[in-house]
């Protein structure tokens, strides 16, 4: 059965007393998205309010088109815009001419009204465009107003991570440029009030089991810093 319900995980920080995390679960109404993997979850201002913006991802195929030699197998989520309401559980698609393919593990950078999207992995045709979309999501009175814009200069990536390392500017790094090669170059991406820029950044000085490695995963850890694993006999974090 399909859930409508969604989990907001929150951090409580109180003088001299540990950390605490916070769960709340919402109820959605309208359109709920399918449970999926691989996509994106920004949270963009506009006009004094605030929405959340799900896009992408995979999910179990539909069960009217499984059997079981597929069961498991999953599909591209269509390329629809979610814009979710966190405080009254409401939620809408949007679906726009601008994005036509499925797109999952990209990566997404938002500032005020806007989410930036970059690369992806297309599971249907096994491809990952050097796309970069802009997505401004106006927030009136009445119905939200979504306007998408297909820019130059993107990067063929996914899988890729995102660290901030200023106000304006982030890092890429990590990530593959196909099944086979992992992406060893980063790049530098500021963003400001004005739009967008990618371009290659020095790289750092990579081990040997980094180069040699067919798999990487890893996670930002804020302030300019990310973690990296190795799966296999080294087990190692870099």
């Amino acid at each position: 059965e399909h859930s409508n319900k969604m989990y907001v995980m929150s951090t409580i920080y109180q003088a001299g007393k540990k950390t605490t995390f916070c769960c709340i679960e919402k109820e959605l109404d309208g359109d709920v998205p399918v449970g999926r993997y691989g996509h994106s979850i920004n949270i963009v201002y506009s006009r004094g309010k605030t929405m959340c913006v799900i896009f992408g991802g995979r999910s179990y195929m539909p069960y009217g088109q499984r059997n079981t030699e597929n069961w498991n197998s999953v599909v591209d989520c269509q390329p629809q815009v979610f814009l979710v309401d966190l405080e009254f559980g409401c939620s809408n698609s949007y679906t726009l001419p601008e994005l036509q393919d499925g797109l999952s593990f990209h990566v997404s950078i938002a500032r005020n009204d806007t989410v930036y999207i970059l690369g992806g992995h297309c599971l249907e045709s096994n491809r990952r465009p050097s796309t970069l979309y802009k997505l401004r999501i106006d927030l009136p009175l009445g119905s939200p107003a979504l306007f998408c814009t297909l820019l130059p200069g993107g990067v063929s990536s996914s899988s890729s991570i995102i660290t901030q390392i200023s106000s304006k500017e982030f890092i890429l790094v990590g990530g593959y440029v196909s099944d086979t090669h992992k992406k060893m170059v980063c790049n530098t991406i500021p963003v400001d009030d004005d739009g967008i820029n990618i371009t290659e950044k020095e790289s750092p000085e990579w081990t040997s089991e980094v180069k040699h490695s067919k798999i990487w995963f890893g996670s930002d850890m804020g302030n300019g810093t990310v973690l990296f694993g190795l799966p296999g006999d080294s087990k190692q974090l870099v």
